[in-house]
C-alpha cells in the first residue's frame, strides 16, 4: 500500500513545515475542548475511550443539515458511506478475533474491500477537505479569534489535518502487520502479531468515527456560520480531486 502524501521517514505530510503543537489551542475552541477535556484534571484522553467527545453539549446545534450549503452536505453524505464501511470492517475485525484469528475467505475479502475503499475513497475525501475547505476555514477561524496564541496560530483545522495523517499511519500499520502475520511460521508469534493488527485496526475505526462526529457536529456547522455564501458556493464547484 503506497501513500504519496506521507513522508515515509518522518510520518508527516509532505507539505508539513513543522510539528503541530496542539497544547496552546484556546480552550474556547470547541473541537479542542472536546479532544482534551479531562487532561487538565490529569486524566488521559484517547480515541479508544472518547465518551465525552460525543457529548451533545459540545455540538453546534443552531445550524441544521437542511440549512447547510451543498458543498458541506456532500461531505456529510460521504461520511455516511465511510461509517457504513467502517462498521463492516469493525465487524470483521471482531469476528476475526472471536475465531481465534483464523483468516477465512470472507474475513480476508472484507479486509481487502476496506483497504481498497480507504485508498480510493477516504483519502480522496480527505484531500477534498484539505484542498478546498480547510484553507479558507482556517483563515476565517484566525480572523474570528478562534486560534492558538503561537507565533504561527493553529486552529481546529490543524487538529483535523493531524487526524488525516494518523488515519494513513494506522491504516498502513494495520495492513502491513496483517501481511506480516501471514508469513510468520511460528503460530504463537502469528497470534501475537494478529492481536496487534486487531488493536491497531480498532483504533483506526474509533478515531475515524470520532473525527467524523467532530466534523459533522462542530467543524462543518462552524464553516456554515463563518463562511460567506459565495465562498461556500465556490467550494462546491471545486469539490473534485
Amino acid at each position: 500500500m503506497k501513500y504519496k502524501i506521507i513522508d515515509t521517514e518522518t510520518g508527516k505530510r509532505v507539505d508539513d513545515v513543522g510539528e503541530k503543537d496542539k497544547n496552546d489551542i484556546k480552550k474556547k475552541d470547541p473541537i479542542k475542548r472536546v479532544v482534551e477535556k479531562g487532561i487538565e484534571k490529569g486524566d488521559e484522553s484517547s480515541p479508544m475511550d472518547p465518551p465525552e467527545a460525543y457529548d451533545i453539549k459540545y455540538a453546534i446545534t443552531d445550524v441544521d443539515l437542511e440549512s447547510m450549503s451543498d458543498s458541506l452536505k456532500s461531505l456529510i453524505d460521504e461520511h455516511k458511506d465511510v461509517i457504513s464501511k467502517l462498521e463492516n470492517f469493525e465487524a470483521s475485525l471482531i469476528a476475526f478475533k472471536a475465531e481465534g484469528f483464523r483468516m477465512t475467505k470472507e474475513i480476508n475479502d472484507s479486509f481487502a474491500a476496506f483497504f481498497s475503499f480507504f485508498d480510493n475513497d477516504i483519502l480522496v475525501h480527505n484531500r477534498k477537505e484539505e484542498r478546498h475547505l480547510f484553507p479558507i476555514l482556517h483563515k476565517r477561524l484566525i480572523e474570528s479569534g478562534e486560534h492558538s496564541k503561537e507565533e504561527i496560530p493553529k486552529t481546529s483545522v490543524d487538529l483535523m489535518e493531524d487526524d488525516h495523517v494518523k488515519f494513513i499511519q494506522l491504516a498502513s500499520l494495520t495492513f502491513n502487520i496483517l501481511g506480516l502475520a501471514v508469513r510468520l511460521p511460528d503460530k504463537h508469534s502469528q497470534m501475537l502479531t494478529y492481536d496487534v493488527a486487531y488493536n491497531t485496526g480498532i483504533e483506526l475505526v474509533e478515531l475515524l468515527k470520532l473525527h467524523i462526529h467532530r466534523e459533522d457536529n462542530i467543524l462543518f456547522p462552524l464553516a456554515q456560520k463563518l463562511l460567506k455564501k459565495a465562498q461556500l458556493s465556490r467550494i462546491k464547484g471545486k469539490m473534485v480531486v
